[in-house]
């Protein structure tokens, strides 16, 4: 999992309260176990004027001007701004792998979904939690100023605007924070002992021999 210490990116604005999991990624792209390959098919149903499904040529595929990821402003863009419950619904994980997938490294919103606010911080996107007055702000903001930046800097847990005019405070858990810093997911974690794990594989052999049998 790749570290997250300090993030400065393009914000896109994405508008919309309640987002489910299901608009993230829909269904259909759920067949693969593998956490890439995801990244065309985030909100697909808004990105595409026709139905997608897996195995599509996505370059020939007709996209819908209205919705903000097709907008050219936003190409670059690596952090998602959003409304309240945002990744409510289904308990996907491929959720945070499409986002994560696309490019976006953090979602800035007034709340998110329980489950999908976990499964983020396993897979390295970090979800923010700011005020509705800011996130109306900064809505205001992305609307005024193309190319509206910000930088999130985990360590300080503070997301700020380039000129630092506005700096917002944000909550983590402290551990949360110390595995996203670090770059450690569930795995990476485990693999911290593996020295413990191989010496306790080893003894309990040499007592339970016949386990090997």
């Amino acid at each position: 999992m790749d570290k997250f210490t300090v993030h400065t990116g393009i914000v896109a604005p994405l508008d919309r309260g309640n987002v489910d999991t299901d608009q993230v990624i829909p269904k259909q792209f759920l067949k693969s176990i593998k956490r890439t390959g995801y990244g065309a098919n985030l909100f697909d149903a808004w990105r595409y004027m026709d139905h997608g499904e897996p195995g599509m040529d996505h370059e020939r595929r007709p996209r819908n001007p209205n919705f903000v990821l097709n907008d050219p402003r936003y190409k670059e863009a690596t952090i998602l701004l959003a409304r309240k419950n945002f990744g409510c619904g289904s308990s996907r994980e491929h959720a945070p792998w499409a986002l994560l997938d696309y490019g976006f490294r953090c979602v800035v919103a007034p709340s998110f979904g329980d489950i999908f606010y976990n499964n983020s911080f396993k897979n390295g996107l970090l979800p923010v939690v700011l005020q509705e007055a800011e996130v109306d702000r900064l809505f205001y903001e992305c609307a005024s100023f193309p190319g509206f930046r910000l930088t999130v800097d985990l360590d300080a847990q503070t997301v700020s605007t380039a000129d630092r005019a506005q700096v917002m405070r944000f909550e983590v858990d402290a551990f949360r924070k110390y595995c996203l810093l670090n770059g450690l997911d569930e795995i990476g974690l485990t693999l911290r002992h593996a020295d413990k794990i191989r010496a306790f594989e080893a003894k309990r052999l040499a007592q339970y021999a016949w386990l090997m049998r």
